[in-house]
C-alpha cells in the first residue's frame, strides 16, 4: 500500500523485496518459497525483510526459504535441511541442527559460518 504509485525504480532492495513478497500474496499462496530473499540487500535492509518473513511465520504461512543467514534461519525454522552439492545431508529441528548435528560435512559447515 505504501509503494502503490511509486516508481519501481525508485525503491530500495528492501522496498522492491517487500513488494515482491505483497505481489505474491495477492495470489493467497498456500507455501511461499524464498530463495536467499537477503542476498542482494544492503545490510542495513536486511532486518526488514527478515521482519516481513517473520511476520508471515507468525501468521501461520508455511514457507520453504533457501538462505545462508543462519541465526534467522535458527529463529524462524521449523525443520532445517542442510544440501551440498545438491544431496540433502541433514534434516533436524533447528535445536538438534544447530547444536547436535550428526553428519561431519554440516558439523565443518556449521563451524566456518558460525565461528
Amino acid at each position: 500500500k505504501d509503494f502503490l504509485y511509486h516508481d519501481v525504480r525508485k525503491l530500495s532492495g528492501g522496498q522492491k523485496q517487500r513488494v515482491a513478497i505483497a505481489r505474491a500474496l495477492c495470489m493467497e499462496p498456500k507455501v511461499m518459497l524464498f530463495d536467499e530473499p537477503t542476498s542482494a540487500l544492503d545490510p542495513e535492509m536486511v532486518g526488514e525483510v527478515l521482519q516481513v518473513i517473520k511476520t508471515l511465520r507468525d501468521e501461520g504461512m508455511t514457507m520453504v526459504i533457501v538462505t545462508h543467514e543462519m541465526g534467522f534461519a535458527k529463529e524462524v525454522s521449523d525443520r532445517i535441511l542442510f544440501m551440498d552439492q545438491g544431496i540433502i545431508l541433514e534434516e533436524n529441528n533447528p535445536n538438534q541442527f544447530f547444536n547436535h548435528p550428526k553428519e561431519e560435512r554440516t558439523k565443518q559447515f556449521l563451524n566456518r559460518v558460525l565461528h
